[in-house]
């Protein structure tokens, strides 16, 4: 299965996308490239990650709850949760250890830089996951100087729930962006992981990670972010993105999967996404959806061409 980038009727380039779906029944039912290899799912893991903690003590509801899965934007309404975790903690914004970043929402970089300011650890996009992490440790009576360290008891519980969620032994261990471990796993074993939230029966941390985050998707991405388009557009949808063009989704119904642009290409990974939902028979008639499934490509401020799926999902 290939993206390609469209301008004026020519293609300029080809992204190659590796697709692994599952159907109601958890039988596969997609498999474009090798998905049984060790894949890097990047921030795909943080639902795993946040089970992890809840399974560890952690208590989030709602909206924060959500943001201790999120890559976001950087937003105020963001920022704000992130201090409202670390304060319930006992901690600061001085605990935190993400790297300083500017948001990822350009109007919100903006903003920040008219104030004065500059990159800061809050602002940093996976700053809610670091915030809930040091709120597992102080729960649990755990150092917060190391937590970032692959035996941590913390890491070392998280480790252990994405095993027992994906069914495998993890492959690899590396650095993310925000420097926490990183657990390689296959892009089938992800899937597997996914369909576990929201098919968990109500009231169960899986099912409550499932619920925050289809509740709340603009406290898992942005206000302006595909992930929160995805959910908006596709009712039922849990959807996390990972860097380097990784998508993870579930449904309540047992249908799940993973994408993965090989290039880490992001431009085509939300096409490619659609295409995998509306292969499985969702989101078919959503006018919202087809604009993601097509973004068009501009020239001298005129849609000019589009990013197309091409070859059998």
């Amino acid at each position: 299965m290939t993206v390609e980038i469209v301008r004026s009727g020519f293609v300029e380039s080809v992204h190659r996308a590796r697709a692994f779906a599952l159907d109601a029944e958890g039988r596969p039912v997609v498999a474009r490239g090798d998905v049984a290899a060790a894949a890097s799912p990047r921030s795909s893991m943080k639902p795993m990650q946040a089970l992890g903690m809840l399974r560890a003590g952690l208590a989030l509801e709602g909206e924060l709850l959500a943001l201790a899965c999120a890559s976001h934007a950087g937003e105020e309404f963001h920022v704000e949760g992130v201090a409202k975790i670390l304060t319930g903690a006992g901690l600061d914004e001085g605990a935190l250890r993400c790297p300083e970043d500017l948001p990822l929402d350009t109007q919100a970089a903006h903003q920040v830089i008219r104030a004065g300011g500059g990159p800061a650890r809050v602002t940093m996009n996976c700053s809610g996951k670091h915030a809930a992490m040091l709120a597992t440790c102080v729960v649990n009576g755990w150092r917060t100087e190391d937590y970032l360290h692959p035996a941590h008891p913390l890491q070392r519980a998280i480790r252990a729930t994405i095993e027992d969620l994906t069914g495998e032994r993890i492959a690899a261990t590396g650095v993310d962006g925000c420097g926490a471990p990183l657990f390689f796993a296959s892009m089938a074993g992800v899937a597997r992981a996914f369909r576990a939230f929201p098919t968990a029966a109500p009231g169960t941390h899986e099912r409550r990670i499932a619920d925050a985050m289809r509740a709340h998707p603009e406290w898992t991405s942005g206000t302006r972010r595909p992930e929160a388009a995805l959910m908006r557009a596709v009712p039922g949808l849990m959807v996390k993105a990972g860097a380097e063009a990784f998508d993870a989704f579930a449904f309540e119904d047992g249908r799940a999967a993973t994408v993965k642009i090989e290039d880490g290409g992001n431009r085509a990974r939300v096409p490619v996404t659609v295409a995998v939902l509306r292969a499985l028979g969702l989101g078919l008639d959503s006018a919202e959806l087809d604009a993601l499934a097509a973004p068009p490509q501009y020239g001298g401020g005129a849609p000019v061409g589009e990013i197309r799926v091409r070859g059998q999902v």
